[in-house]
């Protein structure tokens, strides 16, 4: 968590140093040395992306809470799994928003279940908080349904650990995540205030906006999930004879690197031999079955939201102009037609195979359209910054909101 205040403090010197006055009588050089700046307060391009690079950083850092590690785990192996979470944070953020409605609900009603429950201690539970040991050894993690079937057929204690302790093992608190979320206030504060002022914005704060939005419904979602708990809670077996196969205990028989993105999907946790060997939750697991339709339709939703954004770069003009406009609706409508054909296939539960494989096909076929949009979406509004408007330099006068006395 030592990232998170050094990023903060980096954060707010780069919007600070973006306000105030340049000391330097010259213009400050530019791609497009054509357009002067008409304002005596500029910011350079380096600003611009530092801010919204860091913006990014601070956003998706603070919102990903990741599932439990496995016991013998180091630093390097931690550090490189959150990195790799953060990848399709910012490709795609509605699928960690999926991710994370699906952990909501599993630990909703993990809570309802147990009387002594909380909201915290149902994530803390589907996250692999609970490792069972057979004969002093650690054999597996246990889902909420295994632990309360063993505790009542008297196999193994019921855990008493409460909230406060829960909370204690995690690394985080609300004070972390409200600094990222008043970083973001404060950036879409001043694109709102450019947007009065008639300056423009450049297509990388566009973007950097609608990752930072989306990253806020993970924050609501994953409020109360203990984040970056060192180690799991033991449950000793207590029987002579064997447990049996635990869900956790054998990868899926054909993993590849297709089902990780099946996962984010919503389309169940499918467990990879990595996770086995560690004795620990999938990467992008740590939920049930419930609530597949609200899910599908929250994931949807913020996926058109996330593409919707993007149109407030509609007018913005460059030499890829036609191009990014074609990707951004491509971008914004592949969630509908997913949610047309996916939806389709609940509705009707049809049991032919061949019906069912062809669904999936345009299902997956669509996420690949989408996927190849945003990353060209990406790179075209890398490339839009080679040549930027007038006035895109100018930064915001503060000085018309304050009253003069």
């Amino acid at each position: 968590m030592t990232l998170l205040p050094l990023a903060s403090i980096l954060l707010s010197a780069s919007f600070v140093c973006g306000s105030l006055p340049s000391f330097n009588s010259t213009s400050i050089p530019t791609f497009d040395v054509s357009n002067t700046p008409s304002y005596s307060y500029t910011r350079s391009l380096w600003n611009i992306i530092w801010s919204c690079c860091l913006t990014i950083f601070a956003c998706t850092w603070t919102a990903i809470h990741p599932n439990i590690p496995g016991m013998n785990e180091g630093k390097v192996a931690k550090l490189t799994r959150r990195m790799l979470l953060m990848v399709p944070a910012i490709i795609a953020p509605e699928l960690m928003i999926t991710w994370a409605t699906r952990q909501f609900f599993s630990a909703r009603k993990a809570a309802k279940e147990v009387t002594e429950w909380t909201l915290t201690h149902g994530f803390f539970a589907w996250t692999g908080g609970f490792m069972l040991y057979v004969n002093g050894e650690p054999r597996a993690t246990l889902t909420p349904d295994e632990l309360l079937r063993f505790v009542r057929a008297g196999l193994v204690d019921m855990p008493v650990i409460t909230e406060a302790e829960i909370e204690d093992r995690s690394k985080d608190d609300g004070l972390s995540k409200g600094v990222a979320i008043l970083q973001l206030v404060w950036f879409v504060t001043q694109l709102i205030a450019r947007y009065v002022q008639k300056l423009p914005m450049t297509l990388l704060e566009i973007d950097t906006l609608s990752i930072a939005a989306l990253t806020c419904i993970c924050y609501v979602l994953w409020w109360k999930k203990p984040k970056d708990v060192g180690l799991p809670y033991a449950v000793h077996w207590k029987s002579a004879t064997s447990p049996g196969d635990l869900t956790y205990d054998k990868p899926h028989p054909r993993w590849d690197i297709v089902h990780p993105v099946l996962t984010l999907l919503g389309n169940g946790v499918l467990i990879s031999p990595w996770a086995v060997r560690s004795r620990r939750v999938p990467s992008l697991g740590g939920y049930g079955e419930s609530h597949l339709v609200i899910t599908l339709l929250i994931g949807c939703f913020s996926g058109m939201v996330f593409g919707g954004i993007h149109y407030l770069g509609w007018n913005y003009l460059f030499q890829e102009q036609t191009a990014w406009h074609s990707f951004a609706i491509g971008m914004t409508c592949m969630p509908v037609i997913f949610l047309i054909v996916v939806g389709y296939g609940l509705w009707v539960g049809d049991d032919n195979l061949d019906r069912k494989k062809s669904m999936f096909g345009f299902g997956m076929l669509t996420f690949i359209v989408y996927f190849i949009a945003r990353v060209t979406l990406i790179v075209l509004t890398i490339l839009s910054l080679r040549s930027l408007p007038p006035g895109v330099y100018d930064t915001v006068a503060w000085t018309e909101y304050i009253p003069h006395l």
